[in-house]
């Protein structure tokens, strides 16, 4: 089963549009799969403008957000692994929400899930 953060992408990206406000990415630049102008990856880190005007044919699927874009007025196809989004905001207010993706490797390490019983 497809973990939740692609589902949480694809709604913050749709209610920050719908509130006519900018959905911005913070991405890890150094999960592989990234694809990214790399003069313009800062410490690792990047920030991608993803609202429908910016990003031509975006798409977000279950794996990865794909889209064309402008940078120094050059085009380049971008691709970022959900993996590798480690928040999702609106530009002009800052909110939306950050992802822990740390833990998806302790879940491959074989460590299992605990449950506490609430009253």
């Amino acid at each position: 089963m497809p973990g939740v953060i692609p589902y949480l992408i694809r709604a913050y990206c749709d209610w920050i549009e719908d509130n006519s406000l900018t959905p911005y990415l913070l991405v890890n630049t150094v999960i592989a799969g990234v694809i990214v102008p790399k003069e313009l990856d800062a410490n690792g880190k990047i920030v991608l403008n993803i609202s429908s005007s910016a990003a031509v044919n975006r798409n977000i699927t279950n794996e990865t957000i794909s889209f064309k874009a402008r940078f120094q007025g050059k085009s380049h196809e971008i691709i970022v692994p959900c993996d590798a989004v480690l928040s999702i905001y609106a530009q002009e207010s800052g909110e939306g929400m950050m992802f822990d993706n740390t833990k998806k490797g302790s879940e491959k390490k074989g460590k299992k899930p605990s449950l506490t019983i609430l009253n």
